[in-house]
Parts: structure tokens; sequence; C-alpha cells
């Protein structure tokens, strides 16, 4: 058993992130814009200028129990359905330096299987998104 969480994190050397909102249909977590003042986590100021825009969405609300209706995979397959409609602008944003990434958390109980179809592997490419998967162990496991 696992639990999982789903967010796209997007860098790009110059967009606005409104527009990177206003393309996906995504509302964003975080976002700060190339040129735009640091600021520390708690708002902070820091040195400098951020070099890059950044735009991160969560496409869970929280963490998901895995189960047969609800897994990373047909949250996977859900995602790849929703983006597919911006395919223009993940394209062209890659074409001008811009990179995007589906980031999944994994926290596992057990051992479990992941199965990523040649079909969502494809349309990942086709739209020039990467994968950033990180497995962690359960916080309620003590060993």
């Amino acid at each position: 058993m696992h639990e999982f969480t789903v967010s796209l994190h997007i860098r790009h050397p110059s967009i606005e992130p409104e527009e990177i909102t206003r393309k996906l249909g995504i509302e964003p977590q975080h976002t700060w814009k190339a040129g735009d003042a640091r600021r520390g986590p708690a708002g902070e100021a820091l040195e400098g200028t951020y070099r890059e825009t950044y735009w991160m969405g969560r496409l869970t609300s929280g963490p998901q129990l895995s189960t047969d209706h609800d897994s990373v995979e047909s949250v996977l397959l859900q995602t790849l359905a929703q983006l597919r409609r911006s395919l223009p602008f993940l394209v062209g944003m890659n074409a001008d330096g811009g990179v995007a990434e589906l980031h999944i958390s994994i926290f596992a109980r057990d051992a479990f299987r992941l199965e990523l179809l040649s079909e969502s592997l494809a349309l990942l490419g086709r739209l020039g998104l990467a994968i950033a998967l990180e497995v962690h162990r359960h916080p309620d496991r003590a060993d």
C-alpha cells in the first residue's frame, strides 16, 4: 500500500507565470518570474533575483491512497489527457528553453509495482514532459 502526490513543475527562461496558468488552466501553488527579487520560504527578502521563471501546480489535492480506481497510473492518464489540450503551448515552451516535469512522490508502506503503459510514455514524450519519481518510506512505518 502506498500514498502519492502528483504536481507539475515548469521552469522557463522568461515566460510570465500568469501565461502558464492561462494556457494550462491549472492554478499554481508557487510561482516566481525571472528577474523578481528572491524570497525565502517565509516570504523574507533574499539577495539577488531569480534567474528563471518557476511555476508549480498540484495535480492531486493532497496525498492520495493508492487503490484500484485511484492509482499513480490512473492519475497520470487523467493528467496527460488534461495536458494534451495544451500540446502547442508545451511544445513551444520546450522549444524556447523551458522544462516541464511531472513530479510524483510516493510514500510506501510495503513493496508495490508501478506500471507505466507505453501509450502514457509516448504521450509524455509528445508533450515534452519529464517525470521525476521520488519514493519515500511512509512516515508511519517504524523500523
